[in-house]
């Protein structure tokens, strides 16, 4: 306790597998949500693109404006997956959902993930806390007093890590109390069984997706700063694991992959989260591995809940009534969390 079994998620009858519920959603759902983009400077003299979507008006379902002018609701800060945005289907989903039900939200865009490249050397990696610190103080000083964070995949293990690094701080240093809870989805909280995990044939097509992007960005840049980069040893990379080991890790301090990956990995920080926190993950998401799914420590502690339903994909969750573009699963499942009263 509390670990949470059985889950009540059932997935759609024709989509029976992991891999159909993790492709379908992503490729064929439509979602549109209504963004005010805001960039904000980071100390390092790089950016940040913000999206911010407002609370909704039950009756026509237009932005409350005066709820969009004043943080009297609460908000929720979502962190996106590996080479993803605001609009990707998962996000956007719970976004739209979640502004349907009074919240506000607000999500942000790792560096170089919103259409334009960031300004220094160094792109984002998936151990890097820095910045959701730095926005999540910029919501509280907007005048937000009740903020939760929510994260998906890649962005499920910065949240969870910054949460588990804010836990172990004291005095002033302490995390935000307007932090109030966290939710997140699809996590590899440990790093290298999930490298490993894409390396199996069955999940290659999506290694080979994120390692293309991925090296597609790292030469736009380049364009732009010649000389700066690995470019012929990136170029050998043949998988996400090859790519961090030969880029990510050096050009972030790292050692090597390994180094990266265990310093990184947010199974690590997960005793310290002080906060009420939910990880979801589908015991069938062809990026896990079973590592990622710590039933024994869930059974630990007392501020966390876990709940590895059988089914569900990666960032799936389609309900089994609503079809591909209905509300999903997932979004019921936060928002429940989000608003009810914890024993």
């Amino acid at each position: 306790m509390p670990l949470i079994a059985p889950s009540t998620y059932e997935p759609p009858t024709q989509l029976w597998n992991g891999h159909l519920q993790t492709i379908i959603p992503s490729l064929f759902r439509k979602v549109q949500v209504s963004y005010a983009r805001e960039r904000i400077e980071t100390p390092d003299d790089d950016f940040l693109d913000l999206d911010w979507a407002f609370s909704v008006s039950e009756s026509d379902g237009l932005p409350n404006q005066s709820v969009a002018n004043s943080p009297a609701n609460p908000l929720v800060i979502l962190s996106h997956g590996l080479e993803g945005n605001s609009n990707s289907a998962y996000l956007a989903g719970m976004v739209q959902h979640l502004t349907r039900h009074g919240f506000d939200c607000l999500a942000w865009h790792f560096r170089s993930c919103s259409g334009e490249l960031n300004r220094q050397q160094r792109f984002y990696h998936i151990g890097e806390t820095s910045d959701l610190h730095l926005i999540s103080q910029y919501a509280h000083s907007k005048g937000y007093q009740t903020i939760h964070l929510m994260g998906f995949s890649a962005g499920g293990n910065i949240t969870l890590k910054y949460l588990g690094e804010q836990g172990l701080l004291r005095g002033d240093e302490a995390m935000n109390p307007a932090i109030k809870r966290a939710v997140v989805f699809s996590v590899p909280v440990d790093l290298m069984g999930s490298a490993q995990r894409l390396e199996q044939w069955d999940s290659l097509v999506y290694n080979y997706r994120f390692n293309r992007t991925l090296k597609r960005k790292v030469l736009q840049k380049a364009a732009i700063m010649p000389g700066v980069f690995p470019i012929e040893a990136m170029a050998k990379a043949r998988n996400i694991r090859e790519f961090d080991n030969l880029f990510t890790a050096p050009m972030n301090g790292f050692r090597d992959v390994t180094d990266y990956y265990t310093r990184s990995s947010s199974l690590q920080f997960i005793p310290s989260i002080t906060i009420p926190t939910l990880i979801i993950s589908a015991k069938n998401d062809p990026f896990l591995s079973p590592e990622c799914f710590p039933v024994e420590l869930g059974r630990e502690l007392p501020n966390i809940w876990m709940e590895f339903p059988e089914q569900g994909g990666h960032c799936g969750f389609p309900s089994r009534t609503g079809g591909i573009q209905g509300t999903y699963w997932s979004e019921e499942r936060a928002l429940e969390f989000l608003t009810q009263a914890l024993n």
